[in-house]
Protein backbone atom coordinates (compact mmCIF):
# COMPACT_ATOMS: atom_id res chain seq x y z
CA UNK A 1 0.00 0.00 0.00
CA UNK A 2 1.24 2.92 -0.49
CA UNK A 3 0.94 6.13 2.04
CA UNK A 4 1.70 9.03 0.02
CA UNK A 5 -0.61 10.98 -2.28
CA UNK A 6 1.67 13.35 -3.84
CA UNK A 7 -0.43 15.36 -6.31
CA UNK A 8 1.62 16.65 -8.91
CA UNK A 9 5.11 14.61 -9.79
CA UNK A 10 6.97 14.28 -13.11
CA UNK A 11 7.27 10.53 -14.61
CA UNK A 12 10.44 9.17 -13.52
CA UNK A 13 12.36 8.31 -16.87
CA UNK A 14 13.97 4.79 -17.37
CA UNK A 15 16.08 5.34 -20.65
CA UNK A 16 17.89 1.74 -21.81
CA UNK A 17 21.25 3.59 -22.00
CA UNK A 18 20.56 4.39 -18.11
CA UNK A 19 19.95 1.24 -17.41
CA UNK A 20 22.99 -0.18 -18.89
CA UNK A 21 25.28 2.42 -17.02
CA UNK A 22 24.17 0.50 -13.62
CA UNK A 23 27.99 -0.59 -12.92
CA UNK A 24 29.16 -3.33 -10.69
CA UNK A 25 29.52 -2.59 -7.47
CA UNK A 26 31.43 -5.26 -5.72
CA UNK A 27 34.28 -7.61 -5.44
CA UNK A 28 34.34 -10.88 -7.11
CA UNK A 29 32.16 -13.14 -4.72
CA UNK A 30 29.03 -14.83 -3.28
CA UNK A 31 26.67 -14.51 -1.06
CA UNK A 32 24.53 -17.21 0.05
CA UNK A 33 20.80 -16.98 0.32
CA UNK A 34 18.41 -17.84 3.41
CA UNK A 35 17.41 -21.12 0.51
CA UNK A 36 21.12 -21.80 0.07
CA UNK A 37 21.20 -20.45 -3.10
CA UNK A 38 24.49 -18.31 -4.13
CA UNK A 39 23.96 -14.77 -5.39
CA UNK A 40 26.93 -12.75 -7.00
CA UNK A 41 28.37 -10.13 -4.63
CA UNK A 42 28.98 -8.33 -7.80
CA UNK A 43 25.49 -8.66 -9.35
CA UNK A 44 24.17 -6.02 -11.16
CA UNK A 45 21.85 -3.64 -9.53
CA UNK A 46 18.11 -4.24 -10.16
CA UNK A 47 16.19 -1.23 -11.60
CA UNK A 48 14.65 1.28 -9.64
CA UNK A 49 17.53 1.27 -7.10
CA UNK A 50 17.36 4.30 -4.74
CA UNK A 51 19.40 6.36 -2.82
CA UNK A 52 16.57 7.44 0.07
CA UNK A 53 19.14 9.59 2.33
CA UNK A 54 21.45 12.59 0.55
CA UNK A 55 21.58 16.17 0.95
CA UNK A 56 22.73 18.91 -1.63
CA UNK A 57 24.83 22.37 -0.60
CA UNK A 58 25.34 24.98 -3.39
CA UNK A 59 25.95 27.91 -0.56
CA UNK A 60 26.65 30.19 -3.43
CA UNK A 61 23.15 29.96 -4.73
CA UNK A 62 21.47 29.33 -1.52
CA UNK A 63 23.28 30.74 1.73
CA UNK A 64 23.44 28.77 4.73
CA UNK A 65 21.73 29.77 7.24
CA UNK A 66 23.03 32.40 10.31
CA UNK A 67 23.07 30.07 13.21
CA UNK A 68 24.33 26.44 11.38
CA UNK A 69 26.49 24.27 13.81
CA UNK A 70 28.56 23.24 10.78
CA UNK A 71 29.39 24.89 7.01
CA UNK A 72 29.30 22.23 4.41
CA UNK A 73 31.53 22.37 1.47
CA UNK A 74 29.64 22.51 -2.03
CA UNK A 75 27.94 19.22 -2.92
CA UNK A 76 25.82 20.37 -5.78
CA UNK A 77 23.38 18.00 -7.98
CA UNK A 78 25.48 17.58 -10.60
CA UNK A 79 28.03 15.73 -8.30
CA UNK A 80 25.32 13.99 -6.97
CA UNK A 81 24.13 12.86 -9.77
CA UNK A 82 27.69 11.44 -10.85
CA UNK A 83 27.46 9.50 -7.17
CA UNK A 84 24.13 7.97 -8.57
CA UNK A 85 25.57 7.29 -11.85
CA UNK A 86 29.02 5.53 -10.57
CA UNK A 87 26.61 3.22 -8.16
CA UNK A 88 24.19 2.57 -11.10
CA UNK A 89 21.33 4.12 -8.74
CA UNK A 90 18.38 5.58 -10.10
CA UNK A 91 16.09 7.40 -7.81
CA UNK A 92 16.81 9.46 -4.90
CA UNK A 93 15.52 11.21 -1.49
CA UNK A 94 17.26 14.67 -0.79
CA UNK A 95 16.76 14.90 2.83
CA UNK A 96 16.64 18.81 4.21
CA UNK A 97 20.11 19.79 5.88
CA UNK A 98 20.04 20.97 9.66
CA UNK A 99 22.41 24.41 7.67
CA UNK A 100 19.44 25.88 6.04
CA UNK A 101 17.01 25.38 8.55
CA UNK A 102 13.22 25.41 7.65
CA UNK A 103 14.40 27.45 4.59
CA UNK A 104 13.48 24.79 1.79
CA UNK A 105 14.79 26.70 -1.14
CA UNK A 106 17.69 24.55 -2.11
CA UNK A 107 16.09 21.19 -1.46
CA UNK A 108 13.54 22.56 -3.99
CA UNK A 109 15.52 23.58 -6.52
CA UNK A 110 17.26 20.76 -6.80
CA UNK A 111 13.92 18.02 -6.41
CA UNK A 112 12.69 20.33 -9.89
CA UNK A 113 16.10 19.63 -11.56
CA UNK A 114 16.07 15.80 -10.40
CA UNK A 115 12.51 15.98 -12.89
CA UNK A 116 10.90 13.04 -11.10
CA UNK A 117 13.61 10.94 -10.28
CA UNK A 118 14.01 12.19 -6.78
CA UNK A 119 11.68 12.95 -3.85
CA UNK A 120 12.22 14.59 -0.80
CA UNK A 121 12.06 15.13 3.32
CA UNK A 122 11.61 18.96 4.11
CA UNK A 123 11.47 21.13 7.63
CA UNK A 124 9.13 23.23 8.81
CA UNK A 125 8.29 25.10 11.84
CA UNK A 126 4.91 23.68 12.93
CA UNK A 127 3.74 26.38 14.27
CA UNK A 128 4.07 28.87 12.02
CA UNK A 129 4.72 27.32 8.38
CA UNK A 130 1.17 27.92 7.15
CA UNK A 131 -0.74 25.17 5.76
CA UNK A 132 -0.31 26.54 1.97
CA UNK A 133 3.25 25.97 2.62
CA UNK A 134 3.31 22.34 3.48
CA UNK A 135 0.75 22.03 0.71
CA UNK A 136 3.18 23.09 -2.27
CA UNK A 137 5.87 21.02 -0.67
CA UNK A 138 3.71 18.23 -1.13
CA UNK A 139 2.73 19.03 -4.37
CA UNK A 140 6.56 19.15 -5.08
CA UNK A 141 7.56 16.06 -4.34
CA UNK A 142 7.83 16.28 -0.68
CA UNK A 143 7.02 13.08 1.00
CA UNK A 144 7.99 14.16 4.63
CA UNK A 145 8.66 15.92 7.61
CA UNK A 146 11.90 16.16 9.55
CA UNK A 147 12.74 15.90 13.16
CA UNK A 148 16.43 16.72 13.49
CA UNK A 149 17.67 16.45 17.27
CA UNK A 150 20.82 14.74 16.63
CA UNK A 151 22.59 17.55 14.36
CA UNK A 152 22.21 19.77 17.57
CA UNK A 153 22.59 17.31 20.21
CA UNK A 154 19.17 17.22 22.01
CA UNK A 155 18.83 14.62 24.59
CA UNK A 156 16.08 16.19 26.48
CA UNK A 157 12.92 13.96 26.32
CA UNK A 158 10.28 16.47 27.06
CA UNK A 159 11.59 18.97 23.99
CA UNK A 160 11.65 16.16 21.78
CA UNK A 161 8.34 14.88 22.47
CA UNK A 162 6.73 18.13 22.02
CA UNK A 163 8.69 18.39 18.32
CA UNK A 164 7.75 15.42 17.34
CA UNK A 165 3.64 15.65 18.34
CA UNK A 166 3.57 19.20 16.94
CA UNK A 167 5.27 17.80 13.79
CA UNK A 168 3.48 14.75 13.29
CA UNK A 169 0.20 16.78 13.95
CA UNK A 170 0.36 18.89 10.38
CA UNK A 171 1.95 15.74 8.63
CA UNK A 172 -0.65 13.97 9.33
CA UNK A 173 -3.13 16.74 7.95
CA UNK A 174 -1.10 16.80 4.40
CA UNK A 175 -0.56 13.03 4.00
CA UNK A 176 2.95 13.28 5.17
CA UNK A 177 5.71 10.79 6.75
CA UNK A 178 7.63 12.43 9.75
CA UNK A 179 11.22 11.37 9.86
CA UNK A 180 12.86 11.62 13.41
CA UNK A 181 17.30 11.78 13.53
CA UNK A 182 17.43 11.32 17.09
CA UNK A 183 19.88 8.98 19.57
CA UNK A 184 18.18 5.99 20.46
CA UNK A 185 17.63 6.37 23.90
CA UNK A 186 16.24 9.42 23.17
CA UNK A 187 13.77 7.47 20.57
CA UNK A 188 12.76 5.22 23.11
CA UNK A 189 10.91 8.03 24.63
CA UNK A 190 8.97 8.92 21.67
CA UNK A 191 7.76 5.33 21.20
CA UNK A 192 4.52 5.37 22.50
CA UNK A 193 3.83 8.89 20.44
CA UNK A 194 5.27 7.11 17.35
CA UNK A 195 2.94 4.08 17.88
CA UNK A 196 -0.17 6.26 18.64
CA UNK A 197 0.66 8.58 15.23
CA UNK A 198 -1.49 9.09 12.49
CA UNK A 199 1.60 9.53 10.18
CA UNK A 200 4.27 6.88 9.41
CA UNK A 201 7.62 7.62 11.19
CA UNK A 202 10.52 6.96 8.81
CA UNK A 203 14.16 6.63 11.58
CA UNK A 204 17.22 8.04 10.33
CA UNK A 205 20.53 5.99 10.40
CA UNK A 206 19.77 2.75 11.86
CA UNK A 207 17.35 4.43 13.98
CA UNK A 208 20.47 5.97 16.22
CA UNK A 209 21.54 2.30 16.92
CA UNK A 210 25.33 2.12 18.66
CA UNK A 211 27.09 -0.94 16.97
CA UNK A 212 29.47 -0.82 20.27
CA UNK A 213 26.06 -1.07 22.35
CA UNK A 214 24.78 -4.51 21.10
CA UNK A 215 21.31 -5.82 20.65
CA UNK A 216 20.66 -5.22 24.36
CA UNK A 217 21.11 -1.00 24.22
CA UNK A 218 19.04 1.13 25.79
CA UNK A 219 15.88 1.40 23.15
CA UNK A 220 16.47 -1.70 20.67
CA UNK A 221 13.56 -3.62 22.24
CA UNK A 222 11.01 -0.43 21.75
CA UNK A 223 12.42 -0.44 17.85
CA UNK A 224 11.74 -3.77 17.11
CA UNK A 225 8.30 -3.55 18.64
CA UNK A 226 7.64 -0.47 16.59
CA UNK A 227 9.22 -3.06 14.01
CA UNK A 228 6.42 -5.30 14.51
CA UNK A 229 3.61 -3.34 14.63
CA UNK A 230 4.16 -1.63 11.02
CA UNK A 231 4.70 1.57 12.96
CA UNK A 232 7.81 3.01 11.69
CA UNK A 233 10.51 2.63 8.53
CA UNK A 234 14.20 2.43 9.48
CA UNK A 235 17.06 3.64 7.40
CA UNK A 236 20.41 1.34 6.94
CA UNK A 237 22.17 4.65 6.22
CA UNK A 238 25.32 6.01 7.57
CA UNK A 239 26.88 3.13 8.86
CA UNK A 240 29.62 5.36 10.09
CA UNK A 241 27.84 7.20 12.15
CA UNK A 242 26.76 3.69 14.26
CA UNK A 243 30.08 2.14 13.58
CA UNK A 244 33.68 3.35 14.13
CA UNK A 245 35.03 -0.08 13.50
CA UNK A 246 36.84 -0.47 9.85
CA UNK A 247 34.40 -1.99 7.73
CA UNK A 248 31.34 -1.86 10.10
CA UNK A 249 31.78 -5.27 10.54
CA UNK A 250 30.32 -5.20 14.68
CA UNK A 251 26.97 -3.48 12.95
CA UNK A 252 26.28 -6.82 11.42
CA UNK A 253 23.94 -8.62 14.46
CA UNK A 254 21.49 -4.84 14.12
CA UNK A 255 21.59 -4.68 10.90
CA UNK A 256 20.95 -8.68 10.17
CA UNK A 257 17.92 -8.58 13.05
CA UNK A 258 16.71 -5.61 11.72
CA UNK A 259 16.18 -7.44 8.16
CA UNK A 260 14.86 -10.35 10.14
CA UNK A 261 12.38 -8.50 11.99
CA UNK A 262 10.72 -6.37 9.05
CA UNK A 263 12.11 -6.44 5.51
CA UNK A 264 9.64 -4.65 4.29
CA UNK A 265 9.94 -1.44 6.70
CA UNK A 266 13.83 -0.88 5.97
CA UNK A 267 15.41 1.48 3.36
CA UNK A 268 19.02 1.95 2.11
CA UNK A 269 20.68 5.18 1.78
CA UNK A 270 24.74 6.38 1.65
CA UNK A 271 24.04 9.57 3.59
CA UNK A 272 26.25 11.13 0.90
CA UNK A 273 27.96 13.52 0.90
CA UNK A 274 29.41 12.45 4.26
CA UNK A 275 29.10 15.36 6.60
CA UNK A 276 31.05 15.09 9.60
CA UNK A 277 30.65 15.71 13.50
CA UNK A 278 31.78 14.69 17.50
CA UNK A 279 34.41 16.18 18.57
CA UNK A 280 35.67 17.38 15.46
CA UNK A 281 33.12 19.35 14.50
CA UNK A 282 32.50 20.75 18.17
CA UNK A 283 36.56 21.93 18.24
CA UNK A 284 36.01 23.19 14.31
CA UNK A 285 33.55 25.93 14.93
CA UNK A 286 30.51 26.41 13.21
CA UNK A 287 32.17 28.92 10.59
CA UNK A 288 35.09 26.77 9.78
CA UNK A 289 34.74 24.90 5.74
CA UNK A 290 34.18 21.33 7.12
CA UNK A 291 35.33 18.41 4.73
CA UNK A 292 33.61 15.88 3.86
CA UNK A 293 34.62 12.38 5.02
CA UNK A 294 35.87 9.86 2.97
CA UNK A 295 33.55 6.72 2.13
CA UNK A 296 33.39 3.85 0.30
CA UNK A 297 29.83 3.94 -0.96
CA UNK A 298 30.12 0.86 -3.42
CA UNK A 299 31.45 -0.84 -0.29
CA UNK A 300 28.08 0.00 1.80
CA UNK A 301 26.12 -1.32 -1.05
CA UNK A 302 28.08 -4.78 -1.33
CA UNK A 303 27.88 -5.02 2.76
CA UNK A 304 23.51 -4.55 1.87
CA UNK A 305 23.81 -7.48 -0.31
CA UNK A 306 25.62 -9.46 2.37
CA UNK A 307 23.14 -8.13 5.50
CA UNK A 308 20.43 -9.57 3.03
CA UNK A 309 22.11 -13.00 1.92
CA UNK A 310 19.30 -13.57 -0.85
CA UNK A 311 18.00 -10.75 -3.65
CA UNK A 312 14.64 -11.04 -3.14
CA UNK A 313 15.27 -8.97 0.20
CA UNK A 314 18.12 -7.10 -1.56
CA UNK A 315 15.69 -6.03 -3.91
CA UNK A 316 12.58 -5.31 -1.46
CA UNK A 317 15.43 -2.60 0.55
CA UNK A 318 16.95 -1.09 -2.13
CA UNK A 319 14.37 -0.59 -4.23
CA UNK A 320 10.58 -1.91 -3.96
CA UNK A 321 10.38 -0.22 -0.01
CA UNK A 322 11.82 2.79 -0.88
CA UNK A 323 8.95 2.49 -4.44
CA UNK A 324 6.35 2.23 -1.86
CA UNK A 325 7.63 4.47 1.37
CA UNK A 326 8.16 7.67 -1.27
CA UNK A 327 5.60 7.16 -3.60
CA UNK A 328 7.98 6.65 -6.74
CA UNK A 329 6.20 4.00 -9.83
CA UNK A 330 6.42 0.63 -8.77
Amino acid sequence: MRIFGILRLKSTKHSDSSRDQRTNIGERGMAEDRNGRDMPADAPLPPGGCDCHVHVFEPARFPLAADRTYTPGLASLPMLEAHLAALGLERVVLVQPSVHGTDNSCLLDALERLDGRGRAVAVIDPETTPDSEVKALRNAGVSALRVNLESRGETRADFARDAFTRTAARAADHGLAVQIYATMPLLSHLADLIAASAAPTILDHFAGAKAAAGLEQPGFADLLHLLAGGKVWVKLSGAYRASSVPGHTDLDPIARTLITARPDRLVWASDWPHTGGGKERAERGPFALEPFRDIDDAGALRQLRTWCGDAATFHAILCANAARLFAFPF
